[in-house]
């Protein structure tokens, strides 16, 4: 829904104008699809199909991309956002944008973080351990 909220945004400026909010425009434009395909595997349970692939991990390193990429996507929005810009609601929507991107990049950041504990098995705890010990 981030992701939404920073296309939404530049995408109603004269982004083209400036080349930096084309950076901006493919983070948001790309996870945002990446992020939706991903959902709709889970709802749909196609990763117990599809056993081979690694989906912990696959996720942990999709999740990791794309905190690094948002945060060029955040520092390049926010770099670019110019408060003496000729139309104001450009200057509110870039600067609001900026803000969502900075959320999402929060948002993958720790979505990285449990994907890297899930991956690594860290969130068991000792009774489940235990079981699996015996299995």
């Amino acid at each position: 829904v981030l992701g939404l909220l920073v296309w939404a945004l530049i995408a109603d400026t004269t982004y083209h104008l400036h080349a930096a909010y084309g950076w901006v425009m493919f983070v948001s434009i790309f996870f945002w699809i990446v992020t939706l395909l991903f959902f709709v595997t889970y709802l749909l349970q196609l990763q117990l199909k599809f056993y081979v692939i690694p989906w912990a991990l696959t996720l942990m390193i999709f999740n990791a991309a794309a905190t690094i990429l948002y945060v060029t996507a955040f520092v390049t929005c926010a770099a670019a956002v110019q408060p003496t810009s000729w139309r104001q609601w450009d200057y509110n929507r870039r600067a609001a944008a900026s803000f969502f991107a900075c959320l999402a990049m929060i948002a993958y950041g720790a979505s990285t973080f449990f994907s890297f504990r899930a991956w690594k098995g860290l969130g068991s705890n000792a009774a489940t351990s235990q079981v699996s010990d015996h299995a």
